[in-house]
């Protein structure tokens, strides 16, 4: 029977008891830290340490974070003994937040900040000064399955960040800062019936329903159904939302077999939505920001879109230190929008705005086969894992000329004083829909993946080895009707490269609480064509490799841990020589960073999670020298994220809150002439709850974000200025039954 393993810290091999000293509870308040909990199957009544399916590793002392994580082909890991950084964000810091989408999550680490405007319709992210955009987003563990604009939270348990490029233990493309990974919900041995109601400026209105049961002699078989639904205005001006969510997961945990099954849908319908591609003319003065409040989009643009999903897992241990696996998915998602995005002109905040279209439809299809195992040969211990995978990108747009759609040409407006269009500027009756459009890319990842983690000295040191093999097909399809020699349709496009990425990472113990890494990994991007006005013209050059090298300390103090990593991570990136008119491979940008990190609860009633991070991200190479030396846009210098909980002595049941997110200046071109203020932004609350005669509780949450209103530019990313959100109110009460 599935379950998480709650007293032994360290899983036996072999029947070999783990090493000595991890095996303390630390109590602290009402808090219960465990160093390592590994989530097993049982086999013979046997722990099976090689399997991941079921609860996901325990929270750590104060429920904000968890004791380990997912890493893709290498399984749950106790992040303590991970020689990466990574963390795991709770279900019980989403609801104590009253998060909604990841990005919202994901602001407690100063490494990972959001680039797309809150009232957009997408979330896109920077995590280590690289972007990281939402459809590179897996879902338990496995990519193009969650929704590829916003993935929100009712149905997810944990939200993990793994920080640096992740080709070695995920695959895939790109995610050269990292990826994030949505684990999903599981029905717990204790029945669970939860209605939230959720309250948020202006006038926001919603309801969660989470559900969960457990059915059969043992509990084999678990049902867990999250639905919700929201709507109203937002703080935003003329900015409506509306929200639905479902998410079904069924899951089987057998003595030897466990198996899930996890369907879900959701829609987004937006009324006057604010855009990405907000940017600026080159050479002005960048000004200040505006009141978060203020929207320059026209009370008529919207933009709608629905989301689906299906995804299944299976284990099997065919030893009791042996478990082959299998996954895979598929997803559809389809938008229709009509928005507008506008250009500043100078300091005075003038800008000319215009409207576009572009309907899509994104489908995504993922698979993945391999086998974990643990033995040992002598004196050293291995955890084997082996793993195929296999991806499929689609993307479906076009099949219409622009032009002919009627839409008003570029008009002036202001960022302070906006100018709106009238009503019934555009007649969208005849505008093409999402389900009626032709293919427009496709990106096929094939990839063979093998590790070895090798432990010595009664595990004092663990050293994992191995590497991904890749092959890689993009293709691109004409979209554009008009032309009868190249129809719509007509392959214009097509890359075929493979590679191997190799990889080495390492773990001292140098005590029980304090550990060491470092590692050696990459990520991968395809390779570019030159352009046509290259005297290279058409030349197909081999996979981007994005290398980073890093190294860290884990200190676990029982109830908190203190963490400190030094990388450095080099992209490449192609350009045309100004002299010689030949493209290469010759551009380089290097981001070293220095991140400290804090979560847990140092003292009974008081828990911290955050920290800070300094980066110097610098343009190595560039077209003729030009900007060598140079800020990367975007990328602040310093940033911070700090949340901590009080719990009142006062008041038994009330707890209070405070976050301080700092965003340093920034440069918004690659000639840094443009500069962006720095930014604090302050966020308070408080919650109480009050546990009924049955045991069950009720809880109470007020947070206000931004409480100074403070005004600023949250990412100047991308070449993309993205506006901070205005102060907002946000209430929830939670039953459960």
């Amino acid at each position: 029977m599935l379950a998480a393993s709650a007293n032994a810290q360290e899983e036996q091999r072999n029947g070999q008891a783990g090493r000595q000293g991890r095996n303390a509870n630390v109590v602290n308040g009402n808090a219960t830290a465990l160093e390592k909990i590994v989530v097993t199957g049982r086999s013979n009544g046997e722990a099976v340490s090689t399997s991941t399916m079921g609860q996901p590793p325990a929270p750590y002392a104060g429920g904000e974070v968890a004791t380990g994580a997912s890493l893709g082909m290498l399984g749950n890991r106790p992040v303590r003994e991970t020689p990466f950084s990574v963390t795991a964000l709770t279900s019980k810091l989403i609801r104590d937040q009253q998060a909604q989408t990841v990005a919202d999550l994901t602001l407690n680490d100063p490494s990972v900040r959001q680039d797309a405007p809150i009232f957009s319709e997408r979330d896109s992210f920077f995590i280590r000064g690289f972007s990281v955009t939402n459809l590179d987003t897996f879902y338990d563990g496995l990519p193009y399955l969650a929704n590829p604009r916003r993935s929100f939270l009712e149905g997810i348990e944990r939200v993990e960040i793994l920080k640096g490029p992740t080709a070695f233990v995920n695959g895939g493309l790109g995610r050269v800062g990292g990826t994030i990974n949505l684990v999903p919900k599981r029905a717990t041995d204790e029945p669970l019936t939860r209605v939230t109601t959720t309250y948020m400026s202006d006038s926001q209105l919603g309801t969660h329903l989470d559900f969960g049961r457990r059915y059969g002699p043992e509990g084999e078989w678990g049902v867990r159904f999250n639905g919700a639904y929201r709507g109203g205005d937002t703080r935003l001006d003329h900015n409506e939302t509306e929200v639905g969510v479902a998410a079904l997961g069924l899951d089987y945990r057998g003595d030897r077999v466990r198996a899930s099954l996890d369907v879900t849908a959701s829609k987004q319908d937006i009324n006057a939505p604010t855009s990405l591609f907000n940017g600026a003319v080159p050479g002005i003065e960048i000004p200040e920001a505006p009141d978060g409040a203020i929207n320059t989009a026209s009370p008529f643009e919207y933009h709608d879109s629905t989301h689906r999903m299906i995804s299944g897992r299976v284990e099997f241990d065919i030893l009791d230190n042996t478990t082959i696996y299998a996954a895979g998915g598929a997803s559809r998602y389809r938008e229709d929008f009509l928005t507008s995005s506008y250009t500043i002109l100078n300091s005075n905040g003038d800008a000319t705005a215009s409207l576009a279209i572009q309907p899509q439809q994104i489908q995504g299809f993922s698979g993945e086969v391999g086998l974990r195992s643990e033995f040992d040969t002598g004196p050293v211990g291995h955890q084997l894992a082996i793993s195929v995978s296999k991806s499929l990108n689609e993307n479906y747009r076009g099949s219409f000329l622009p032009g002919a759609l009627g839409l008003p040409p570029a008009y002036p407006t202001n960022i302070y004083d906006p100018v709106y269009l009238p009503d019934g500027s555009v007649d969208t009756s005849g505008f093409p829909r999402s389900n009626d459009l032709v293919l427009f890319a496709d990106l096929l990842s094939t990839s063979v993946a093998i590790s070895d983690t090798l432990s010595f000295f009664d595990d004092r040191f663990l050293l994992t080895v191995g590497g991904r093999y890749q092959d890689i097909r993009s293709r691109g399809f004409n979209t554009r009707p008009g032309n009868p020699a190249f129809p719509v349709g007509d392959r214009n496009y097509l890359y075929e490269e493979d590679r191997f990425s190799p990889a080495v990472a390492a773990v001292v113990n140098i005590t029980d609480d304090l550990a060491v890494y470092a590692n050696y990994v990459e990520a991968l991007t395809e390779g570019p064509i030159a352009p046509a006005t290259a005297v290279n013209a058409n030349e197909v050059f081999a996979p981007y490799v994005h290398d980073q090298k890093e190294i860290g300390i884990k200190y676990d103090l029982g109830s908190f841990m203190l963490t400190a990593a030094l990388f450095e991570i080099r992209q490449k990136n192609g350009f045309t020589n100004p002299v010689t008119n030949v493209f290469s491979v010759d551009g380089l940008q290097v981001n070293r960073g220095i991140e400290l990190s804090v979560f847990g609860e140092p003292v009974s009633g008081v828990r911290l999670l955050g920290g800070v991070t300094f980066m110097d991200a610098q343009l190595k190479k560039t077209a003729g020298g030009t900007f060598d030396g140079n800020e990367v846009p975007g990328v602040p210098k310093t940033a911070i994220s700090l949340y901590g909980e009080y719990d009142t002595p006062f008041v038994e049941g009330m707890t209070l809150t405070g976050r301080v997110v700092y965003g340093g200046s920034t440069y918004y071109d690659r000639a840094n002439t443009q500069k962006v203020d720095d930014w604090t932004r302050i966020d308070l609350g408080a919650r109480y709850v009050y546990e009924r005669e049955n045991g069950k509780p009720i809880e109470f949450r007020a947070n206000v974000a931004n409480v100074f209103n403070e005004n600023y530019w949250a990412s100047s990313a991308r070449g993309f200025l993205s506006g901070g959100a205005p102060r907002t109110l946000m209430f929830s009460t939670s039953v459960d039954f």
